[in-house]
């Protein structure tokens, strides 16, 4: 790949990234890729602070939708049972445990293709008493309306997820009930209601690097870019299309960390699902690379998570603390 890199200046995020450039920042050595997106880290966020978020299910299985990696798959046989939207009061009890653990933010997951008005009651009395905690909050729910996002906004929302998943070229190969411009106009609804988005995908789908930096260059030119960047290591399900998937390796799953952090040097990069299949090693060149937050607690929806003392000796022995506390005295 041999696409000349504009200048990347660390003070000005840019948002004219063309898909040439993002394939060549993939092709760059390795040491030098982790360097710029360190540097670039540095200029925007302390590189020892993580901010530590915990996701619960509110609403688990029966999703009219067909993504192929998930569980919640109403067409895949994969041995989790459809539950009802949970009590409101039962979701802030589990917030205020999840703060107690140490966790700053608290997501809301609801397996729906998208948010029904009858549910929006209940899930903004969730929103809001989770927000009392003094909690962030963050949702993904499926497909909004406009009328829909602006009332999560009042009820207290800060962040709403909807995530891309892989590259426009590459989407039909993992999900064909929706489309990618359903995505974008959900995002734009986010946008306009003036909630923070938390936008990404998924590596390990038997995408190629181009679908990856495809992923990369769709965030990259949004009219603002996620404020919250996820990047999941695909946790394969038996059962589902992708169930038998092969792993990305993990240097490529870095430089999919350092590339994000390059296009988007202002997003909270988020290490999330899969760490749980991921060495402490490879752990830590992601957090080098300028990943800055992981999900805390043993379980992501319906599949494992480190759990607390495993994180905590890992961000210990990285010199790691949780985002916006103090550092510790030096000896």
């Amino acid at each position: 790949m041999n696409a000349p890199i504009r200048h990347v200046d660390p003070a000005q995020p840019r948002f004219d990234w063309t898909l040439a450039e993002i394939e060549a920042l993939f092709e760059r050595p390795f040491m030098e890729l982790v360097f710029e997106a360190a540097a670039i880290h540095r200029r925007w966020f302390d590189p020892s602070e993580v901010q530590l978020s915990q996701l619960l299910s509110v609403k688990t299985g029966g999703c009219a939708e067909n993504c192929g990696y998930c569980s919640q798959s109403q067409h895949f046989k994969t041995g989790v049972a459809a539950t009802k939207l949970m009590e409101a009061d039962t979701v802030i009890a589990a917030a205020a445990e999840a703060k107690a653990g140490g966790a700053q933010r608290f997501c809301m997951g609801a397996a729906w293709r998208d948010l029904k008005d009858r549910d929006l009651p209940k899930v903004a009395a969730m929103i809001s008493g989770v927000k009392a905690l003094g909690l962030e909050t963050c949702a993904t729910l499926g497909m909004l309306k406009p009328e829909q996002a602006k009332a999560l906004k009042d009820a207290g929302l800060d962040y709403y997820n909807h995530n891309l998943d892989t590259g426009p070229d590459y989407y039909d190969q993992v999900v064909t009930t929706r489309t990618y411009q359903d995505r974008l106009d959900t995002l734009a609804a986010v946008r306009d209601a003036g909630l923070s988005t938390c936008c990404g995908g998924i590596v390990g789908m038997g995408e190629t690097r181009r679908d990856r930096a495809g992923l990369l260059h769709a965030l990259a030119t949004l009219p603002a870019h996620p404020d919250s960047l996820p990047i999941n290591d695909l946790m394969p399900i038996p059962g589902t299309p992708l169930g038998d998937s092969e792993a990305v390796d993990g240097l490529e799953f870095v430089r999919m960390i350092a590339v994000a952090r390059i296009v988007c040097p202002k997003a909270v990069v988020r290490l999330s699902a899969g760490r749980e299949h991921m060495s402490r090693e490879l752990q830590a060149l992601c957090f080098l690379a300028g990943a800055n937050s992981m999900f805390v607690g043993g379980k992501l929806l319906t599949t494992s998570n480190p759990d607390k003392d495993t994180d905590a000796a890992l961000m210990a022995e990285l010199g790691l603390r949780p985002m916006g506390t103090a550092a510790a005295p030096v000896a």
